[in-house]
C-alpha cells in the first residue's frame, strides 16, 4: 500500500500506526446515522451536520429504498480531523466506503495507494456529466481517476465603490497586471489599501493561485520546483515590491484572510477576494460599507482564468465494495441532488446538469431587497466564473509544504531580509530537496 519507505515515511507510518490502535476512540463524534444495518456503505463527510442533516438524510433513504442491499450510514467529521481520523481508518483497516475529501489530501493519500482508481468502475459517460476542468482536476496522473467531482467555490473581488470612487478609480482591475497601478491610487489618494493577500504559510492559497495566473509553473513533470523560472523571479518581485512600497498592509506577513475580512468591513480595504456568500455577513456586521459593495469577477492572469476551490468524493481502496460505493458517490453528485444542495449550501455544483438548473433559477430570480439582489447578482456572477476557472494549484502531495516553503521565502523579501531572486533560488532549493527525497 505504501509506495515510499524513506525514512521520513517510515517516520509517518509508525506515528499513523499509533493512532490506528485508538481509532475507535477517534471516530466518535460528528453526525451518525446509526439505523443502517452492520455491512453498510460508510460515507464520511466533512462539516455538514447538523446544518444539512434534512438534505443527507433524504437522499440516503432514497438510495436506501432503491438499493436495499447497499444501505448508506453516513458519518460527519469535522474540518480539523478528517486527515488524521482517514489515515487512522486505513492504517486500521477500518476506512469508510465513500470519503469526502479535497484534491490535495486525496492526491496524498492516492500516492501511498490508499485510494480507487475508479476508472475501470466507472460509466462510459460519467466524464460528461461534470464541468471539464474540474472533472480531470478529480483526477491523479499517476492513480488515474481518484475521485468524483462534489461542490464547488470560486472567489469574486468585492468592491468598495465609495474608496473607489475617492481614489478616483473608475473600474477594479480585473488583472494581476493592473493591481500595483490601482493599489498606488488607492494608497496615494486615501490612504487606505487597495487589496489584502496574505503570504501566511497555513493560511489561504491565494497568493500561489495569483503566481500560476502570472504564468509560473510550479512543478515540473519531476515535481521539482518549476518555478525557479523568469516567471517565477517576476512573480516574486511582484508581490516583494507591492510589499515594500507600502501598498499592501503590513499585517499580510503575519496574519491570514481573516484579517482582510476585518479591513473590508471596516472600510480601509478596496477590494476583497471571497465568496458571493459572504456579502450576508458583511450586511449583517457592515451594512454601511455592504451598501456601497459592488461584486465584480475575480483578479485573473492574462488568459482570463479564475481559480475554483473543490470538493469531492472518493472510495478507498480497502472499500469491500467499490462498485457500490462509486455508485452511490455518482448519485450524491447527479444533476438533481447537486441541484438541490446548491440551493441549501450556497455553493456551485460540479454537475453540467445542475449547473444550468441553478443559473436558470438565478436569472428568473426576482429579489425582493436591495440586499438580496446584491446576493442574486453575486450568485449569478459565481456561476458565470465557472466558464473559465479552474482548480489551479496542482494537487500534487506535499502542496501544502510547498506553500509553506514559497510563503516563508517570500515573506524574507518582502521584509527586506534577502532580495526577491534569493528568495526564489532558496525556495526552489528547500523544495527541490523534499522533492527528490520523496520522489527520486
Amino acid at each position: 500500500m505504501i509506495q515510499h519507505t524513506s525514512h521520513r515515511d517510515r517516520s509517518f507510518r509508525r506515528r499513523w500506526l499509533a493512532l490506528a490502535l485508538v481509532s475507535t476512540s477517534l471516530l466518535i463524534g460528528g453526525c451518525r446515522r446509526a439505523a443502517a444495518p452492520e455491512g453498510a456503505l460508510q460515507l464520511w463527510t466533512l462539516q455538514l451536520a447538523p446544518k444539512f442533516n434534512s438534505y443527507m438524510e433524504q437522499v440516503i433513504d432514497r438510495w436506501d429504498a432503491d438499493h436495499p442491499d447497499a444501505p448508506v450510514r453516513w458519518t460527519d467529521l469535522p474540518w480539523g480531523s478528517v486527515e488524521r481520523k482517514l489515515l487512522a481508518a486505513v492504517f486500521a483497516r477500518t476506512a469508510p466506503d465513500v470519503v469526502n475529501l479535497n484534491p490535495p489530501f486525496a492526491a496524498n493519500l492516492a500516492s501511498k495507494g490508499g485510494l480507487t482508481d475508479l476508472r475501470p468502475l466507472l460509466p462510459p459517460d460519467a466524464a460528461q456529466r461534470y464541468l471539464p476542468s474540474v472533472w480531470r482536476a478529480a483526477g491523479d496522473p499517476k492513480a488515474g481517476q481518484i475521485a468524483v467531482p462534489w461542490y464547488l467555490t470560486v472567489r469574486l473581488s468585492l468592491v468598495n465603490q465609495q474608496l473607489l470612487q475617492q481614489a478616483g478609480v473608475s473600474s477594479p482591475p480585473r488583472r494581476w497586471e493592473d493591481v500595483p497601478a490601482f493599489a498606488r491610487q488607492v494608497r496615494e489618494r486615501t490612504g487606505r489599501y487597495g487589496l489584502f493577500v496574505t503570504a501566511v504559510p497555513d493560511d489561504s492559497a491565494e497568493l500561489l493561485e495569483s503566481m500560476v495566473q502570472m504564468g509560473v509553473v510550479l512543478l515540473d513533470d519531476k515535481q521539482r520546483a518549476g518555478f525557479d523560472s523568469p516567471e517565477g523571479r517576476k512573480a516574486f518581485a511582484f508581490w516583494t515590491d507591492l510589499y515594500r512600497e507600502g501598498l499592501l498592509p503590513r499585517e499580510v506577513v503575519s496574519q491570514g484572510q481573516r484579517r482582510a475580512i476585518e479591513l473590508y468591513q471596516s472600510g480601509e480595504l478596496a477590494l476583497l477576494a471571497s465568496g458571493a456568500e459572504f456579502l450576508r455577513s458583511i450586511q449583517t456586521n457592515a451594512p454601511g460599507v455592504a451598501s456601497v459593495t459592488s461584486p465584480q469577477p475575480p483578479l485573473t492572469g492574462g488568459d482570463g482564468t479564475a481559480n475554483v476551490a473543490l470538493m469531492t468524493l472518493a472510495v478507498p481502496r480497502q472499500s469491500e465494495r467499490p462498485r457500490e460505493a462509486l455508485s452511490f458517490a455518482l448519485d450524491l453528485t447527479n444533476g438533481p441532488n447537486q441541484a438541490r444542495f446548491a440551493r441549501e449550501a450556497r455553493v456551485l455544483p460540479s454537475s453540467l446538469e445542475a449547473l444550468r438548473q441553478v443559473r436558470a433559477e438565478l436569472e428568473a430570480e426576482r429579489p425582493a431587497t436591495s440586499e438580496q439582489a446584491q446576493i442574486r447578482e453575486a450568485r449569478l456572477l459565481s456561476a458565470k466564473t465557472l466558464e473559465r476557472a479552474r482548480v489551479l494549484v496542482p494537487a500534487t502531495p506535499g502542496v501544502k509544504r510547498l506553500q509553506s516553503i514559497v510563503y516563508t521565502q517570500l515573506q524574507r523579501a518582502m521584509l527586506g531580509q534577502i532580495s526577491s531572486e534569493e528568495a526564489v533560488r532558496t525556495a526552489a532549493e528547500q523544495w527541490n530537496r523534499y522533492s527528490e527525497a520523496r520522489w527520486p
